[in-house]
C-alpha cells in the first residue's frame, strides 16, 4: 500500500519514501517507525509501545533510543525539524503522526 500525507509518499511495498518527489533514504528502523505512526494518524504511541511494535516483544525498562530515531527521522522528513509537522510529540505520553495533514 501507499500512504500519502502532505508532500510525503510512503510506499510500504517498495519500502520507499519520497518528499515532494525526492527520494529520502531511511534506515530500516526509521522506515518501520514512520510506517507504524503514519498508518494510524492521530494515535498516540508510547516509547514502549513503539519498541514492542518494532521488535515484536515487550520491552522492560526505559529506552531513549526511540527518541534518537525520531530525531533522525524528523531531520530527514521535516521542513523544520525544530517545529515538526508530521511526527508530533505528545509530552509525557509519546509520539503520533499528525492527523491534520
Amino acid at each position: 500500500g501507499v500512504i500519502r500525507a502532505g508532500d510525503l509518499v510512503i510506499d510500504i511495498d517498495a519500502h520507499r519514501l519520497t518528499r515532494a518527489g525526492e527520494n529520502i533514504h531511511l534506515t530500516r528502523f526509521e522506515f518501520n517507525l514512520l510506517q507504524i505512526l503514519a498508518q494510524h494518524p492521530g494515535q498516540i504511541y508510547s516509547r514502549a509501545q513503539l519498541l514492542e511494535r518494532l521488535h515484536g516483544v515487550a520491552f522492560d525498562g526505559y529506552d531513549r533510543s526511540v527518541d534518537a530515531h525520531i530525531k533522525n527521522l524528523r531531520r530527514k522528513i521535516e521542513a523544520d525539524p525544530t517545529d515538526p509537522g508530521y511526527i508530533l510529540t505528545v509530552y509525557g505520553v509519546g509520539y503520533k503522526f499528525n492527523d491534520q495533514l
